[in-house]
């Protein structure tokens, strides 16, 4: 989608700061982070959230959840535990009209958010 920014940063349009890349997803650090390691998560193939994804989509769905794990380790807090989250729809806090993960970590996190 030519106004997704997700989508810019996968076409490398707007840079940024990429800690992991395959074809199918691309993982990079936010910008407002929110905890010491805050790291998105995103698809290359534009879906807009959880509700898009369909059955046609469970090995990407599996693919992203293997990179959640190789990035907690990597990054190192799946030791001490991290938070994985996405939002869905404005009420939730979903900014962006693309599915992507949050994973959060290097700190204990309140419960509950929000």
């Amino acid at each position: 989608m030519q106004d997704c920014i997700f989508c810019k940063i996968i076409a490398g349009e707007i840079p940024s700061q990429k800690v992991y890349e395959d074809e199918q997803v691309l993982a990079f650090l936010d910008i407002d982070a929110k905890a010491p390691v805050h790291v998105l998560i995103i698809p290359k193939k534009h879906v807009g959230s959880v509700l898009e994804l369909g059955e046609e989509d469970g090995a990407l769905t599996a693919h992203i959840f293997a990179v959640v794990k190789k990035l907690a380790e990597e990054l190192g807090v799946a030791k001490d535990g991290f938070r994985l989250v996405t939002n869905t729809g404005l009420a939730a806090g979903q900014t962006v009209p693309h599915l992507h993960f949050h994973l959060l970590g290097g700190r204990e996190l309140g419960w509950p958010p929000g």
